[in-house]
């Protein structure tokens, strides 16, 4: 039976702030098994590789995965059969391939779709929600307010994630590691492939790079001073903190109609706790599969402003089906499939390009 009021008091001002679980992770292997984090580039005095704050031995915090890598995890989610019927399915076909919206990283604001035939509709969608309307936003781009968006190279309307999952890992040992190629034949021993004269200087060093080495020729030592990550061990364990920013949904807003805005809360209210409640894949990357912790229970709680916590149950069914409570009442948008317009992308190239020389001549 529908009850679209289940969860109206988290759309009250009284409501709670926000919803916040806590899951306790291990890798596969256990407690004390080696996990491979992300690596990132070197930059602004980051020399690069794993993102460990802190005593690098000690007492330390390390990210397991970002809060984006995390969206992008959960968003797809809307595509699967279960829960395709919550929010429109748009396609953008470019060239031969074949791109989801729920699969575009910036999502409503991502170059794949602005420069396809829904420019205009996102364009006027953008506009309304600067104008206190997200409604339309909402029939065509649902998950753009649930993960948060922002139409960066145009409008520049921004939503704020109502979502937000990260990955932490705490009190970790960075391990490296070495490696050795071994070829299956050893071709210059055994007389099979010559080599190059001038390969070696006059003290028989090699000049640059072995050629054989580069095409899997020879064996291939890694030095002390080549040495690669070798993943860490969490002796603090792993936590996925998330959480639910109801207050941040109670700013939505179709327009100064109450009623169209109530019924817009509640279907975003739905797809971000089916969301929000769903176990995601614990596979993040090679090296990195992780699983609930049997020995600490997950916890779920509602804050309030004031400080005061909650425990609370909302199990992944009763959101789900509130969720598709909500999705009837609000009329989910059209599903369709749109074309990549290349003569659009070129505009948008040479807007861009225009706009970044207006700024330097205005600096």
């Amino acid at each position: 039976m529908s009850d679209l009021t289940r969860f109206d008091r988290y759309l009250n001002h009284d409501g709670p702030a926000a919803l916040v679980i806590r899951e306790h992770l291990i890798p596969v292997e256990g407690p004390d098994g080696v996990l491979f984090p992300p690596t990132f580039a070197a930059g602004d005095g980051f020399p690069g590789g794993y993102n460990i704050d802190g005593d690098p031995n000690g007492a330390n915090v390390c990210l397991i995965d970002t809060v984006g890598s995390q969206a992008n995890r959960m968003e797809p989610l809307f595509a699967e059969e279960k829960y395709k019927a919550l929010v429109p399915q748009i396609v953008v076909k470019a060239g031969d391939k074949e791109v989801k919206l729920l699969e575009a990283g910036h999502r409503a604001g991502d170059a794949i779709v602005r420069c396809s035939e829904l420019q205009s509709t996102l364009q006027d969608a953008f506009r309304a929600v600067l104008e206190g309307d997200a409604q339309p936003l909402a029939k065509t781009a649902p998950t753009s307010l649930v993960f948060g968006v922002w139409d960066s190279r145009d409008t520049q309307a921004k939503l704020p994630r109502l979502v937000a999952s990260t990955i932490r890992a705490f009190s970790v040992q960075e391990l490296t590691r070495h490696a050795q190629f071994i070829p299956a034949v050893d071709y210059v021993a055994e007389g099979i492939l010559e080599e190059p004269e001038d390969l070696r200087d006059a003290e028989g060093k090699i000049k640059g790079k072995h050629p054989f080495a580069q095409r899997g020729f020879t064996h291939v030592p890694v030095t002390k001073f080549e040495s690669t990550h070798g993943g860490v061990i969490a002796t603090g364990g792993v936590r996925r903190d998330a959480t639910l920013g109801l207050a941040a949904l109670r700013l939505l807003s179709a327009g100064k109609d109450d009623h169209k805005t109530l019924t817009l809360r509640r279907y975003i209210l739905g797809l971000a706790l089916t969301a929000f409640t769903h176990n995601p894949s614990g596979y993040l990357r090679q090296g990195c599969l992780l699983t609930l912790d049997p020995t600490k229970p997950r916890e779920l709680v509602e804050v309030y402003s004031n400080g005061e916590r909650k425990p609370v149950e909302i199990s992944h069914d009763a959101a789900l089906q509130y969720a598709k409570d909500a999705a009837e009442a609000f009329v989910v948008g059209k599903s369709r499939i749109v074309n990549f317009d290349k003569e659009r992308a070129k505009k948008d190239l040479t807007g861009d390009q225009d706009a970044k020389a207006k700024g330097k001549k205005s600096k």
